[in-house]
């Protein structure tokens, strides 16, 4: 089940943390996460996930910043959140998609217990200019059934900027144990 917006904000300083907190942002079934002014963009033609890959920094400024199609921005969200007990998610609004502008289509699930800023994976279908501060996407919470295993991975957790594929490091830990299986379930040969 999915909370309203009304038992999101009775959840809060509980289960869910949103720093800063705008009430204007809680919708019927959600709360509007907004765009920090930074971009990540990868500097390799090829992305490779056994290594860190260069980025690039740009910041969004007042005017706006165009997106140009076929490139990947990775940005962050403005509010900080922590949930426990309950499935954090998120989803790029329909208003910022109808313009052709994708925000993790692949990647809105969270985990429980996760705390810190949300990178989105940025992706425009034709040039769009964006703004720093606008809404982006909205957060909604899932219920939960059975027993908790709160995150705590030392990638992403209590991050404090937009983080890039950190993919490379589970690669790393499998050299410094041969016997380990990759998490996507093949045994290395």
């Amino acid at each position: 089940m999915i909370l309203t917006g009304h038992e999101i904000k009775q959840q809060l300083n509980k289960n869910i943390v949103i720093e800063p907190f705008d009430e204007k942002q809680l919708n019927s079934n959600g709360y509007d996460l907004r765009l920090h002014d930074e971009l990540l963009v990868y500097e390799e033609i090829v992305l490779d996930m056994q290594r860190p890959n260069r980025l690039r920094r740009y910041t969004i400024p007042e005017e706006g910043f165009v997106l140009n199609p076929n490139q990947l921005y990775l940005g962050r969200t403005l509010e900080r959140t922590e949930t426990h007990n309950l499935v954090p998610m998120i989803e790029g609004r329909s208003s910022v998609s109808r313009l052709g502008l994708f925000v993790n289509c692949t990647a809105g699930f969270g985990d429980i217990g996760f705390s810190g800023y949300w990178t989105l994976e940025i992706f425009a279908v034709q040039p769009v200019r964006i703004y720093p501060g606008i809404p982006i996407c909205q957060m909604f919470y899932h219920t939960v059934e059975g027993d908790i295993t709160e995150y705590t991975s030392r990638k992403y957790q209590n991050n404090d900027d937009i983080q890039p594929s950190l993919l490379y490091t589970e690669f790393e830990e499998e050299k410094k144990d041969p016997q380990m299986r990759l998490s996507f379930g093949q045994e290395r040969s």
